[in-house]
């Protein structure tokens, strides 16, 4: 195997279409759960781990990491950081602060708290790739989500301060910026949107496999624009 990745949102529209693409270049995957129902949604395939996990509370997100290390033969080399969500709202006079806030809570905590706690395994195996999720919107805004787009912005800011911060043990941190995503939860909630135009989960996690692979190498600190058509 090539090393070990932990995928949050693993058990998602994109998250599945990443672990199936990482699986099968040959990674030792492990997905944090934390409902039965997201468990459901994954096929047990060889090399995939299943570990419940609020990546909300730091002592459970400690564990899921030790989980990922356990191997020591197959260090953990990668971490994809797909947990987050969108809420729209009113335009920012219409927007109270405490959903403002739970956007950021959102978007970033996970985030922050795996990335944390991944990057001291990361360091003593030589060095790893760690990939966030932006979006479009952070540099291109719409309307009514000032708290999303704020908040993705922030995940873009931080995927480049740790790329700074570590740049000298080897952990290399990308973020990538989506459109819209071509998922049942998109296409459900906007079923007269051209779906063709929307960018495939597939698609994506070809991105993501990238930039966990030696092949790139020389990326870090980038805000890679993944917009397909849309």
């Amino acid at each position: 195997m090539i090393g070990t990745a932990l995928v949050t949102g693993g058990t998602g529209g994109l998250g599945s279409a990443v672990v199936s693409r990482l699986l099968d270049d040959g990674w030792r995957v492990i997905v944090p759960w934390i409902v039965e129902r997201e468990r459901e949604r994954v096929e047990p395939r060889p090399g995939l781990e299943l570990v419940q996990a609020d990546l909300f509370d730091p002592e459970a997100v400690a564990a899921v990491v030790a989980a990922a290390a356990a191997d020591r033969d197959i260090p953990v080399r990668g971490v994809v950081n797909l947990v987050g969500g969108f809420a729209a709202g009113g335009r920012v006079h219409e927007t109270a602060v405490e959903e403002f806030e739970a956007q950021f809570r959102l978007n970033l905590r996970p985030t922050y708290l795996v990335t944390q706690a991944a990057l001291p395994g990361l360091i003593s195996a030589g060095g790893g790739s760690i990939v966030c999720v932006g979006t479009r919107a952070a540099l291109v805004p719409f309307p009514g989500a000032a708290g999303y787009i704020s908040s993705k912005a922030a995940v873009i800011a931080f995927a480049q301060a740790v790329a700074v911060e570590y740049r000298d043990q080897g952990v290399r941190c990308n973020a990538i910026l989506p459109s819209v995503i071509d998922t049942p939860g998109n296409r459900a909630s906007m079923p007269q949107a051209d779906h063709d135009r929307w960018v495939k989960p597939v698609d994506i996690a070809g991105v993501i496999a990238h930039l966990l692979s030696g092949d790139s190498a020389p990326i870090s600190g980038a805000a890679i624009p993944v917009y397909g058509r849309a």
